[in-house]
């Protein structure tokens, strides 16, 4: 993924990311990729971050779904006492996307993508989502040790406005 993206595309492809794997996590044995191409072709994106938002929003998708054993075995090494499976659907879909995207393909800083997710948590999840999902990536954050001079041209830039830093004491679930 070597495409500039703006701020508000990643930042919208990021919150229907995380309602789309949610919604997958309630309809299992649906085909992703069918269930992606009729949400793509429907109209729910603003004039001008159609075309960007869309291909962000199925970059995170689909890679997101496709490598979610991985995904889950990070979360494991962290999460003492809870498996992924037993987490809230939007946590879980909420992390999923944040470690993908900042941890996994490195397309934003880790700090960015923990960010992100401790926004969306507390958006769309119950009054501790943010906390967890924080303490969560920060624990991560701290398990695998990143480079901070990672190659942020995968997505155009490093800064998608604040970052948050990573709970100390992380929250187990």
């Amino acid at each position: 993924m070597k495409k500039s993206y703006s701020v508000q595309n990643r930042h919208r492809a990021r919150e229907l990311a995380a309602q789309f794997l949610y919604s997958l996590s309630s309809r299992p044995g649906q085909d992703p990729s069918v269930y992606l191409s009729v949400f793509l072709s429907e109209d729910g994106f603003a004039p001008g971050e159609r075309d960007e938002a869309r291909e962000y929003l199925s970059f995170l998708v689909k890679g997101s779904w496709e490598r979610r054993s991985e995904i889950d075995n990070r979360m494991r090494m962290v999460v003492t006492g809870w498996r992924p499976e037993n987490m809230t659907a939007v946590d879980r879909a909420v992390l999923r996307v944040a470690i993908f995207e900042g941890f996994m393909e490195k397309t934003v800083p880790v700090a960015v993508a923990i960010s992100e997710a401790v926004e969306l948590a507390r958006l769309f999840g119950t009054e501790a989502s943010g906390k967890f999902v924080n303490g969560v990536l920060g624990k991560l954050a701290r398990a695998e040790p990143v480079d901070n001079k990672q190659d942020h041209n995968k997505s155009g830039g490093g800064g998608d406005g604040g970052a948050a830093s990573a709970s100390k004491n992380a929250t187990d679930r």
